[in-house]
């Protein structure tokens, strides 16, 4: 077996230990349970959920949708307004459904903003809900007209929202807002009635139609939380349907649950002291809602009841959501879809956003990220090397075996086992540094795709998304040609570039003995080159760069390698010979 076999192999395994643990990893979750209630003097105390006090879910049909301005003009708000959202919460059931994201673009011409959460009526409704649930008493519902105490919500102004049922309850809602993503919504309900009164904190998020983006098995994109400091991966749109009404149900002491998307997310955040019942369902009308519903409080006359809750609704970025974590929601980077390779991949992006920083251009500092890899890997690309240059130089003493022991294979292997010996080479010695580059290439092309971070992020020239393929293709004249190639055509600039210094690392390599192999690896590059064509232009970047560095050093130390062999022959003859 040469070093091509090896290298050939190494892909081939290094690919199935990446797909095959990602297909069968299992990701577990705890059981679903029944509703927690609070035994009171010796009864039990209990109030319907958020399922059953008929909380509207968003339009039933196309026909019954508005256009958006139209809807938001219909009802009263509060202004929402930071420096990453803008928007208004309903003053009409205290519903945040108007929200988009200033820091992140529909398109690379940046002129419309990222809209995330949309009122029930206009297209695409999707909005997040918190209130309560209760028994013998008048709680806020879905067309519940609060009063609120400001016009508009900043970092530097809370608003309260108020509703008085005119029975001795009063409902406050309580919000403030960070600089990036975060609602906090303080849920006090003050009791100046004569009698006790039970009730049930909850929220929800619920939305008209499942999300727009791909979910495959690198991705998860639908219904998500997390229980019991345990993620949930497993539930999407598709279950939901088929679980119909009851949907799938959790308990849980904090935690959170909520929608994510490719890079956005939608996050109910119950207070972490609190047992909830978390609930993922399709609802009657057809939309999707997850909710919790807290245990019930029994407020006496006099008392008064708080219930601390967050909301997440924003772009999954990295350094936020890490934050959030500190901040005491647990897990929440992990709405980001790291995968199995979770370990490696952090690590990977935070040393990517470090160049960032430093030089400006993600694509700067991929190739930066390249060049520190080539570097760290250099003593074992260095032995590997000196093994293949020194397989060039037996290959004349190779072919002289193959043609002796043509017809006799054994006597072949044994020879060419006794030459490696007496050259000192070893033929595995070049699998290791693919092995050990095979995870580095599959951490970046798995940032490249979940991460908001490198998404619309440009490089140089003609390259003003990483985060998509190549654009520039000569299909069609680069764009001189009216028109969009398919797929499987459309391959760009560094693509061709992939496939050409592909080719030129292989023909500094030692040419294989077996004419299967010589067609394998002539034609490789060429399928890699189509293979690679839809991929993101960061993942393409880093490869052509590193094949350029590969080229490079093989030649160096080949070089190297040569003069020293001719420098220690020429010392092993005698002087004066």
């Amino acid at each position: 077996m040469n070093d091509n076999r090896n290298m050939l192999l190494a892909i081939v395994l290094s690919a199935i230990v990446l797909i095959g643990w990602s297909l069968l990893s299992e990701r577990y979750f705890p059981t679903a349970a029944d509703e927690t209630v609070t035994v009171q003097d010796g009864e039990v105390v209990d109030v319907p959920g958020p399922s059953d006090v008929g909380i509207e879910a968003g339009p039933d049909t196309r026909e019954q949708m508005r256009e958006m301005v139209e809807v938001l003009g219909d009802t009263d708000r509060v202004a929402v307004r930071t420096p990453s959202l803008t928007g208004s919460i309903n003053l009409a059931g205290a519903r945040f459904d108007d929200l988009t994201m200033t820091r992140h673009h529909v398109a690379l011409d940046g002129i419309d903003d990222v809209r995330l959460l949309s009122p029930a009526g206009a297209a695409g409704a999707y909005f997040a809900q918190y209130g309560w649930s209760g028994e013998g008493v008048e709680v806020p519902g879905p067309t519940t007209r609060w009063q609120a105490d400001r016009d508009t919500l900043t970092p530097e102004q809370p608003v309260t929202l108020r509703w008085d049922n005119g029975s001795g309850q009063t409902f406050l809602l309580e919000i403030a807002v960070d600089d990036d993503y975060l609602f906090t919504i303080a849920q006090r309900v003050e009791n100046r009635s004569a009698n006790a009164v039970a009730i049930r904190p909850y929220a929800l998020a619920s939305r008209a139609e499942a999300s727009t983006d791909e979910s495959f098995w690198t991705v998860h994109v639908g219904p998500m939380g997390v229980f019991d400091d345990a993620a949930n991966y497993d539930i999407g749109y598709d279950d939901l349907e088929d679980a119909g009404v009851n949907g799938e149900r959790f308990t849980s002491t904090g935690g959170w649950l909520g929608f994510t998307d490719k890079y956005w997310l939608t996050a109910l955040v119950p207070d972490q002291r609190e047992v909830v019942t978390a609930t993922m369902r399709q609802t009657p009308s057809g939309a999707f809602q997850t909710d919790y519903l807290a245990n019930p409080v029994l407020l006496q006359p006099g008392q008064a009841s708080t219930f601390t809750a967050r909301l997440v609704a924003g772009a999954k970025e990295k350094g936020v959501l890490d934050a959030y974590e500190d901040a005491g929601i647990p897990k929440l980077s992990k709405a980001i879809d790291w995968g199995w390779f979770e370990w490696f991949m952090r690590p990977i992006f935070d040393l990517l956003r470090f160049f960032f920083q430093l030089t400006g251009n993600f694509g700067v500092a991929i190739i930066i990220m390249t060049v520190l890899v080539r570097f760290a890997l250099y003593p074992l690309a260095n032995k590997q090397f000196r093994s293949m240059a020194g397989m060039r130089r037996i290959q004349p003493k190779m072919k002289a075996l193959q043609e002796r022991y043509k017809d006799d294979k054994p006597r072949f292997q044994q020879e060419m086992l006794k030459l490696y010996q007496e050259e000192k080479l070893n033929p595995a010695a070049g699998c290791l540094p693919i092995f050990l580059q095979i995870p580095i290439f599959y951490a970046l092309y798995k940032v490249l795709l979940v991460s908001v971070e490198m998404r619309h992020q440009p490089f140089a020239l003609w390259l003003q998304d990483l985060s998509a393929p190549d654009p520039l293709t000569p299909v069609n004249l680069f764009g001189l040609l009216p028109f969009d190639p398919p797929g499987f055509l459309a391959i760009g600039i560094l693509p061709i570039l992939l496939g050409v210094t592909m080719w030129l690392q292989f023909r500094l390599n030692p040419a294989p003995m077996d004419d299967i192999q010589k067609q394998v690896f002539g034609i490789m590059p060429w399928i890699l080159m189509f293979i690679m064509a839809p991929f993101a232009a960061g993942l393409q970047l880093y490869w052509v760069v590193s094949n350029i560095l590969t080229i490079a050093q093989q030649k160096w130390l080949y070089h190297k390698y040569d003069l020293e062999k001719d420098g220690m022959k020429a010392g092993a003859h005698p002087k004066g010979t």
